[in-house]
């Protein structure tokens, strides 16, 4: 009986019918735990390179930051939430910190009807 070898990578792109990239951030594995990202930016851990953010950024078209949450924490999976219009960080985010989540991420234009109107696209463009 023959198994055929199949990466990580491989089984991902299958599933979820999305290209895949291996990457790390800033020397870091687990990408997971040192970016927050979502379809509008990435924050990524503070000792990424600019050369990484650039590459990232072009990698996932959106713009890519370095930062922290909770009064330094470069763990960044572990202290914030965002999706498209909101972010939840830790209670000890620093108000510069939550300046910098709010500009990557564009929640300043995410007011409700630009979010209802978004909704509503993506629905009918899901459906035709």
């Amino acid at each position: 009986m023959l198994y055929e070898v199949t990466t990580t990578e491989e089984i991902i792109a299958d599933t979820l019918g999305v290209e895949v990239f291996r990457q790390t951030i800033a020397g870091n594995a687990l990408v997971g735990s040192y970016s927050v990202m979502s379809n509008q930016g990435c924050l990524v851990h503070p000792r990424t390179t600019v050369d990484d953010q650039e590459e990232l950024s072009s990698l996932l078209q959106v713009p890519v930051v370095a930062g922290t949450v909770n009064r330094g924490s470069d763990v960044l999976g572990a202290g914030m939430v965002v999706n498209d219009w909101t972010a939840f960080t830790g209670l000890d985010t620093t108000s510069t910190e939550i300046s910098v989540v709010e500009s990557i991420f564009k929640l300043q234009s995410a007011q409700p009807n630009a979010i209802a109107s978004t909704m509503r696209s993506a629905l009918i463009d899901s459906m035709t």
